[in-house]
């Protein structure tokens, strides 16, 4: 095997972090699927949850993602104030 086959092989996709902001609302919707889970005998973590979301977006076509987006309410951008 050449050797560059065996480094492509040995790397393993890098993990990035981010943060990001969604109303309340939303964020709950993840624990309650969640509940809905480990009811079902299973557990998974939010960060699944959200990674099952990329991965069912991948398969959107661009009208249905727009027509979605459009659903949302806008959320002002930026990190909320310190009180």
């Amino acid at each position: 095997m050449p050797e560059e086959q065996v480094r492509e092989k040995a790397r393993k996709s890098r993990l990035v972090r981010d943060s990001f902001t969604m109303p309340e609302h939303e964020y709950e919707v993840l624990g309650q699927v969640k509940k809905s889970c480990l009811k079902a005998g299973f557990d998974i973590k939010k960060s699944e949850l959200l990674r099952i979301g990329v991965a069912l977006i991948s398969q959107l076509d661009l009208a249905t993602l727009q027509n979605v987006l459009a659903s949302l309410p806008q959320l002002k951008t930026g990190r909320p104030r310190k009180t």
